[in-house]
């Protein structure tokens, strides 16, 4: 039976944490920042959680 294959362009985008979460950036941060206010500005900055279904499935394309 072959192994599943790493989903390339998710594993460049997302990082498995150690208790096995999943941890993405936040978009809107790549450029236009002077028009953005400090707050959306350092929520931006920070990474988040992938939660629900989609870490599911991105859990399964991951596998190695």
């Amino acid at each position: 039976m072959p192994k599943q294959k790493t989903h390339k362009g998710l594993s460049k985008r997302v990082k498995i944490t150690g208790t096995g979460k999943l941890r993405r950036r936040r978009t809107g941060g790549g450029h236009l920042m002077s028009g953005k206010n400090a707050k959306r500005r350092r929520r931006v900055s920070s990474s988040a959680i992938v939660t629900g279904a989609m870490a599911k499935t991105a859990k399964i394309k991951l596998c190695d």
